[in-house]
C-alpha cells in the first residue's frame, strides 16, 4: 500500500501511478504497520501503538509518462513504449557489451552456488517465468521451477537450501507473489525480486533487486512491463550460463548483441500493425479464440491468450499443442479461430501438423511466425510475422503483434481497454 501527502491532502493506493498526479513522494505501509491519515498529514505506528518514523520515497518517474499523449488509450501508449523500455532495462545493466550485476547485488559465487532456481509470480509475470524457465534451464542447465503464488504460499514447497527464488511482479505490491517472498526467506533461502517500482514491498523485503525500467504503467493490461520482465530474464540465463561455463565468449557476445536489437525490431513489428487491425476488426463476434504453440511458443501462447480474454471478454484459451489429441480438439466447431504461434525452427513442423488437425475440424486459422516461414500461408488464413532473433529471444517480438490484436478486438467491441471489467492494475488483497 502507498501513501502519500501534498498541498494539505493525504493519499492512498494499492500502486504508484494512482497518485502519481498529486504526489511525488510516496511511503510504503510495512508489514504489521498501521497508517493514519489526516488531511495533509500521514502518522505510522507499530500493533503496539508505538509511533514509528519513516523516510519518503522518491518516484523519479516524468510526469507526462503518465499521460496518454496523443494516444486514444494508454495501452496503446505503452505499447508505443515497448521499445524504450527495453533499451534503459538493457542499458542498465549491460556496459561497454557486457553484463554487469553490481546493482543487482548477485555476486558471482552467489551465481555459482545455485542448485536450482524457483520463479514465482502470478498473472502475466507467471508467463515470464514461462519463457524463463525455458531460457534458463537451456543455457544455464539450472533446474528451474514455475510456480503460481497463490499455490507456491499455501503447498508447503520442498526448496533447496541454495536455492534461488526469483520474485516477479511489476508493482511490487502483490499480495500472494508478497507472501511467497516472506515464505521462502522464512525457510532462509535466498530470494531475488523483479520489480518495476523502487522501494515497494518486493523491493524492500528481497535479499536482491533487479529493478525493471519500464515507467508507470497505467493500463491494466500489462505490455511493457512484460517486455522488461523477459529482458531481466534473458540477463540473468545469459550471465548464469557465462558464470557457470555453460557458454563461451563467443556465444556470450551474440545473445547480447541479438538483444540490443530487439528494441528497433519490435518498432518495426508495431510500424506495420495495420493488417492486425484489419484483422481483428472480423474478430470482434467470436465467442471462443484458442492459441496453441510448444516450448516458448506455448508461452507466448499464454500471454496471448491472457490479453484477449483480459480487454476483449472473448473466451480464449492457450494449449500445448501436442496436447490437442488429448480432450481440447473436441471444442473445435465450424469458424474457431485457432491461432499458432510458430517462433521454434525445430517445433515448426510439428505445430503446423496441430494446426492442419484443427483445421479438418473446421478452424479458421491464424499463424504467427518469423520472415521467411512463408509457406505457412499454403495452411492458415491469415498469417503475420516477426523478424528473425535468436529463439530463446522470441517471446519479446512474438508477444507484440497478440498485444496489438487483443488491443484492436477491443477497440472494434467499443470496450474500455485501460480499465476492463472487475479487474485491477495491482493485486493488493487475496
Amino acid at each position: 500500500m502507498i501513501l502519500a501527502t501534498a498541498n494539505g491532502e493525504s493519499y492512498v493506493a494499492s500502486d504508484v501511478p494512482a497518485i502519481l498526479s498529486y504526489a511525488r513522494n510516496v511511503y510504503y505501509i510495512g508489514n504489521l504497520e498501521i497508517g493514519r491519515l489526516r488531511a495533509g498529514e500521514i502518522t505510522f505506528y507499530n500493533l503496539d501503538g508505538d509511533e514509528i518514523e519513516k523516510e519518503p520515497k522518491e518516484i523519479n518517474w516524468d510526469a507526462q509518462a503518465a499521460e496518454k499523449a496523443g494516444f486514444e488509450h494508454f495501452m496503446m501508449k505503452e505499447i508505443h513504449e515497448q521499445p524504450k523500455a527495453i533499451k534503459d532495462t538493457l542499458g542498465s545493466v549491460v556496459k561497454d557489451g557486457k553484463i554487469d550485476l553490481s546493482n543487482v547485488g548477485l555476486a558471482k559465487e552467489d551465481i555459482e552456488n545455485i542448485s536450482q532456481i524457483h520463479i514465482v509470480a502470478c498473472g502475466s509475470a507467471w508467463h515470464v517465468g514461462m519463457v524463463a524457465q525455458y531460457v534458463i534451464e537451456d543455457l544455464a542447465r539450472i533446474p528451474v521451477r514455475v510456480e503460481l503464488a497463490s499455490e507456491f504460499r499455501y503447498r508447503n514447497p520442498i526448496i533447496d537450501k541454495d536455492a534461488l527464488v526469483i520474485i516477479i511482479s511489476q508493482s511490487g505490491e502483490t499480495a500472494d507473489s508478497l507472501a511467497a517472498l516472506r515464505e521462502a526467506k522464512s525457510r532462509g533461502i535466498k530470494t531475488l525480486g523483479i520489480v518495476n517500482v523502487v522501494g515497494s514491498s518486493i523491493a524492500r523485503e528481497a535479499d536482491n533487486v533487479f529493478y525493471t525500467l519500464a515507467g508507470p504503467e497505467i493500463s491494466v493490461a500489462t505490455t511493457k512491463a512484460y517486455s522488461t520482465q523477459l529482458i531481466a530474464s534473458y540477463i540473468l540465463a545469459i550471465e548464469f550460463a557465462m558464470v557457470r561455463g555453460q557458454i563461451n565468449q563467443e556465444q556470450y557476445d551474440g545473445f547480447l548483441s541479438e538483444l540490443s536489437e530487439l528494441p528497433d525490431k519490435i518498432q518495426k513489428i508495431i510500424d506495420d500493425k495495420e493488417r492486425l487491425q484489419w484483422f481483428a476488426s472480423k474478430q470482434a463476434n467470436a465467442k471462443d479464440i484458442f492459441f496453441v504453440g510448444r516450448g516458448i511458443d506455448y508461452a507466448i501462447s499464454l500471454e496471448g491468450s491472457l490479453k484477449l480474454k483480459e480487454i476483449s471478454y472473448i473466451h480464449s484459451e492457450a494449449y500445448a499443442a501436442g496436447e490437442l489429441k488429448h480432450g481440447t480438439i473436441s471444442l473445435i466447431e465450424d469458424g474457431t479461430l485457432v491461432i499458432g504461434v510458430l517462433t521454434q525452427n525445430d517445433l515448426y513442423e510439428k505445430t503446423i501438423s496441430n494446426m492442419v488437425e484443427c483445421k479438418s475440424r473446421g478452424a479458421y486459422l491464424m499463424g504467427l511466425t518469423t520472415y521467411g516461414n512463408y509457406n505457412i500461408e499454403d495452411t492458415v488464413e491469415f498469417a503475420t510475422y516477426i523478424p528473425k532473433t535468436d529463439g530463446h529471444f522470441a517471446a519479446s517480438l512474438a508477444v507484440i503483434p497478440l498485444q496489438l490484436l487483443a488491443y484492436y478486438v477491443s477497440v472494434a467491441k467499443g470496450l474500455d481497454v485501460d480499465k476492463p471489467r472487475n479487474l485491477a492494475k495491482s493485486v493488493t488483497v487475496e
